[in-house]
């Protein structure tokens, strides 16, 4: 199969095996915070919590797109990475995966919501810093540019859920007569219908947009092995036709040679110089064909890696103002390269279907710890219906805000950061749990450095003992 020796192939199939394993403990780690209030309040029980959650989590990771799981795939400039030996791109993966896994089930067994998504993206920088560590790398194993984004967008989701939470109790408080809201939830009794119906929404939605969110992670992971490992494979969308990108392709050509290089500053010239060298490739390859029988397997990787290379050296192109390209031409290069982009960002459905069920099936299992840590741990108060549901929806709303912005977001993060909002909320800042508080803070701040030390460190002892 693909071409793999039966020794590759299994450790392929581990790969894939140990991808979905990680989306499954994503499932009871984060998804957790999404059934959290509906158990703890009686509004569901929990068997049927967490089954009508892992529906809408399996729901949402089909219907989500894929932005996200580009945004992860990004992170990590596989086309410098990969080359001729598999064993390489397997050290990749591995090495991520295992990072990642790792530190997802200790924080876990601990009770301590940490987060699968600064987890996993701890360990594609830990990966790539490592490979600029090895004789003879060149090239830059990180796009800090996409880093720097994923960074901010992790960074103001809590301050953002903390904040919101207390204006949104604020105004309930305000606004809403019925005080039953606020009351602490009965231990054994069920809450009146209209509060229950409140929960069930807001889980549904919390639930939804993880899946949306945090389930293309796991779609980005599995297509970081599928094109680190088979890149002649999986290089390009099998479902389309790579000859049909000649015409964006020309109209790109057709801009580029309006471009007056002599106006330009020497990086702008040298972007310039890139973009044609590109397209040259691009147009050697394409030459003589008429169908897609025609291309050699190796050149899809190829062709992946041009389009690549095109588009961020347009982002310079299209960025400088010594570039004077009217309106129409701007917009002409910027949907030409986008199309060639169609054929490089692309997910199969089964990888959308592995992923959907590894994280229905974790959320059935593994939420009691989250669950208990959420309702009774982060403040010295129980948590009442108007905590949990204004909790859920501002988590809901920032986790749904940045799938449309394709970033990703950690709903550990933005839901624990929202209850400790709403406690303040109730009773000031005297009424967080200081030792709980601590606890999450540390795993947080940790996080990224002890998955970056992992992984990096099983990467390098990788590539160590795996053939070169």
């Amino acid at each position: 199969m693909f071409g793999l020796e039966p020794h590759v192939l299994l450790l392929l199939i581990a790969c894939l095996v140990a991808a979905c394993a990680f989306e499954f403990v994503n499932g009871f780690h984060d998804t957790a915070n999404a059934v959290a209030t509906v158990i703890y309040t009686n509004t569901l029980r929990p068997w049927v919590a967490v089954i009508w959650s892992a529906f809408w989590n399996f729901i949402g990771v089909l219907t989500g797109g894929i932005a996200v799981a580009m945004g992860i795939v990004y992170l990590l400039p596989v086309e410098s990475l990969v080359d001729q030996n598999v064993y390489h791109g397997i050290a990749m993966v591995g090495a991520l995966i295992m990072g990642a896994i790792i530190w997802n089930v200790g924080t876990w067994y601990y009770g301590l919501p940490s987060s699968s998504s600064h987890a996993l993206i701890g360990s594609i920088l830990g990966v790539g810093i490592a490979f600029s560590f090895l004789p003879g790398s060149n090239n830059a194993a990180v796009n800090w540019s996409k880093a720097g984004e994923t960074g901010v967008a992790l960074l103001t989701g809590p301050l953002f859920g903390f904040s919101l939470t207390i204006i949104m109790m604020f105004l309930l408080k305000r606004f809403v007569k019925n005080k039953a809201i606020f009351k602490e939830p009965h231990k054994r009794k069920p809450p009146p219908l209209w509060i229950r119906l409140i929960l069930i929404a807001t889980c549904t939605l919390v639930s939804y947009f993880h899946g949306s969110n945090d389930g293309q992670k796991g779609v980005g992971l599995i297509m970081l092995i599928l094109i680190g490992i088979v890149p002649t494979y999986f290089a390009l969308d099998h479902g389309k036709n790579p000859l049909d990108m000649r015409d964006s392709l020309v109209k790109v050509e057709q801009v580029m040679q309006k471009v007056n290089v002599m106006e330009l500053s020497s990086k702008d010239r040298e972007a310039v110089a890139n973009i044609k060298q590109q397209t040259n490739s691009l147009d050697s390859i394409f030459v003589g064909k008429t169908e897609v029988a025609q291309l050699p397997q190796n050149a899809r990787f190829e062709i992946r890696k041009a389009i690549l290379l095109l588009n961020n050296q347009a982002k310079t192109v299209l960025g400088s103002d010594k570039v004077s390209l009217s309106t129409a031409d701007r917009e002409t290069l910027t949907v030409g390269l986008a199309n060639m982009k169609g054929f490089t960002d692309y997910a199969p459905w089964q990888v959308l279907v592995a992923v959907s069920v590894s994280l229905g099936l974790g959320t059935m299992i593994g939420w009691q710890r989250i669950v208990k840590t959420i309702g009774e741990r982060i403040g010295k108060e129980h948590l009442t219906y108007a905590q949990g549901a204004s909790s859920e929806l501002v988590a809901a709303a920032m986790i749904g805000a940045n799938t449309q912005l394709g970033l990703p977001a950690s709903t550990t993060h933005v839901l624990s950061s929202a209850i400790a909002g709403s406690m303040v909320a109730n009773r000031g800042i005297k009424n967080l749990n200081p030792q709980m508080v601590r606890n999450i803070a540390l795993a947080w701040v940790l996080t990224l450095p002890v998955t970056m030390a992992l992984s990096g460190g099983l990467f390098l002892l990788f590539r160590a003992i795996m053939p070169s």
